[in-house]
C-alpha cells in the first residue's frame, strides 16, 4: 500500500510501534480528567479535587530531573514500558477504590502521587526516543503525527469518557484508562533499540550537571524555556481560571465554554496538518512568532467579546501552539546531543511547568484585587513581552532546520551525536 509522503515515517518499525503505543495511551488518558473529576466529587468537594490534581502535578515537577537522567542512562523504550505499567497499576487501584464505594481521600492522593512520579519518568524518555526510532529526514513528520494523535485522541476520548461516566460511572472509565496503559506497554516492549555504550557510569549528580551544561550552552534553548515559564503562568493560569466564570456570566454557560475549548483543540489538529507541509528554514523563529496567537483570546475574554469571536481566536491559538510545538520538538531533536536529550527535556519541562501551580493559586486573588479585565490584559501583556524576548534573540532567529554541530560542555566523558527539545 502506497502511503502519502508525509506518512512514510510509519514504515519505520520502531516509530510505528511508538506511534501505536502512544496513540492507545493518549486515548485512554483522555478519559482521566473527566473520570477523576467525577470520581473525586463522588466522595468529596471541589477543594478535594484540587488536592488530588496537585498530588499528581507536584511529584512530576519534583522528579522530572531524575527521570531525565534515568532516560539518558537506560534504554528509553524500557523506561516508557515501566512508566506505562506503573501508571496502569495506579489507575487500576484508583478505579478499584471508587468501584468499592469505600475510597478515602488520602488513598486517592497517594495513588495519584505515584502516577505523578511515573509521568516524571515518562516525559523525558518520550521526548528522547523519537530521534532513535525515526530517521533524521522525517523527524518533523514523526513529531506531527504523534501530536496529531494526541490532539485527536483528546477530543474523541473526552467525548466518549463523558458518555461512559454518565452511563456506568467514573470507576469503569478509569478501568479503560488503566487497560490503555497496559496495551501501550505491549506495543512499546516490541521496540528494539541498540544499547548506548558508555565508557563509565558517572554519578547521578554528575549526569544531572552534564544535562544542565547542555541546556545552558544553547542560548536559543534557555531563552525559550525561561520565556515559556512566564508565558505559561500568565496565559494558562488566567485563561483556565478566569475563562469559565466569564463564560458562566456573559457567554451562556459551561456548554459555550466547552465549544471554545473544542475550537482550541480543533486548531491544534489544524496546526499539525499545516506543519506536515510547511518546513521553514528557521522553524524555531517561526514557531516563536506563532505563540503570539495566544494573545487575542485573552483580550477578547477581557472585553468580553462574543462567544463566536472568542472561539475563532481560540482556534487560531491552537494552530499557533501546535506549529510552535512541532518546530520546538524538532529543533531540540536535531540540535541537542541524543544521549543528553532526555536530561535537557527534563530541564525544559521543569522550567515550563514550575510556575503553573503558583499561577493557578494567585490568579483568582489578583483578579479580585485589580479586576478580571485588568488581570487578563496584564496576562496578555506578559505573553507579548515573552514573544518579543524570543523574537529579539539572535540565536533563535538564526537557528536553522538542518542539524548543526551542537556545543557541549567540556567533561571527561564527552557526549556524542546531535539531537533536540521543549
Amino acid at each position: 500500500m502506497r502511503l502519502p509522503s508525509t506518512l512514510l515515517v510509519l514504515r519505520e518499525r520502531g516509530f510505528r510501534l511508538l506511534f501505536l503505543g502512544r496513540t492507545v495511551s493518549f486515548l485512554g488518558s483522555a478519559f482521566a480528567p473527566v473520570a477523576i473529576a467525577f470520581a473525586v466529587l463522588q466522595i468529596g468537594s471541589a477543594s478535594d479535587l484540587g488536592l488530588v490534581l496537585a498530588a499528581q502535578m507536584l511529584p512530576t515537577v519534583v522528579f522530572v530531573l531524575v527521570g531525565g537522567v534515568i532516560a539518558d542512562r537506560l534504554p528509553r523504550h524500557a523506561v516508557l514500558v515501566a512508566s506505562n505499567v506503573v501508571s496502569g497499576a495506579a489507575q487500576a487501584a484508583f478505579a478499584a477504590l471508587i468501584l468499592s464505594g469505600h475510597a478515602r481521600l488520602w488513598e486517592l492522593l497517594a495513588i495519584q502521587a505515584l502516577r505523578g512520579v511515573s509521568t516524571a519518568f515518562f516525559f523525558p524518555a518520550a521526548q528522547g526516543i523519537v530521534p532513535e526510532v525515526a530517521s533524521a529526514a522525517r523527524l518533523q513528520e514523526a513529531n506531527v503525527l504523534l501530536r496529531l494523535s494526541n490532539n485527536a485522541s483528546a477530543i474523541l476520548g473526552a467525548a466518549v469518557a463523558g458518555g461512559v461516566v454518565a452511563a456506568v460511572g467514573a470507576g469503569w472509565a478509569l478501568v479503560v484508562d488503566a487497560v490503555s496503559y497496559v496495551l501501550a506497554a505491549v506495543f512499546l516492549v516490541g521496540i528494539d533499540l541498540p544499547a548506548r555504550p558508555r565508557k563509565a557510569a558517572p554519578a547521578f549528580l554528575r549526569e544531572l550537571l552534564e544535562g544542565w551544561g547542555e541546556f545552558r550552552a544553547r542560548t536559543w534553548l534557555w531563552v525559550v524555556v525561561v520565556s515559556f515559564s512566564l508565558l505559561n503562568a500568565a496565559q494558562v493560569g488566567s485563561f483556565n481560571v478566569l475563562g469559565p466564570p466569564i463564560a458562566k456570566e456573559h457567554l451562556g454557560g459551561p456548554a459555550v465554554w466547552g465549544l471554545i475549548l473544542a475550537a482550541l483543540s480543533a486548531g491544534l489538529i489544524a496546526g499539525g496538518l499545516v506543519a506536515l507541509r510547511i518546513r521553514p528554514r528557521h522553524p524555531l523563529f517561526v514557531g516563536c512568532l506563532c505563540v503570539a496567537f495566544q494573545i487575542p483570546p485573552l483580550v477578547l475574554l477581557a472585553i468580553p467579546a462574543s462567544a463566536a469571536a472568542i472561539a475563532a481566536a481560540a482556534f487560531c491559538e491552537g494552530v499557533g501552539i501546535e506549529l510552535f510545538s512541532v518546530y520546538w520538538d524538532t529543533s531540540l531533536q536535531r540540535h541537542v546531543p541524543g544521549e543528553a536529550l532526555s536530561r535537557v527535556a527534563s530541564y525544559d519541562a521543569l522550567g515550563s511547568w514550575v510556575l503553573l501551580p503558583i499561577a493557578f493559586a494567585v490568579v483568582g486573588p489578583i483578579a479580585s484585587l485589580v479586576g478580571t479585565r485588568a488581570t487578563l490584559l496584564g496576562a496578555a501583556g506578559v505573553v507579548a513581552l515573552a514573544v518579543l524576548a524570543m523574537a529579539a534573540t539572535a540565536d533563535i532567529r538564526r537557528l536553522e532546520a538542518a542539524p548543526v554541530a551542537a556545543p557541549t560542555p567540556e567533561t571527561e566523558l564527552p557526549v556524542a551525536h546531535p539531537g533536540s527539545i521543549s
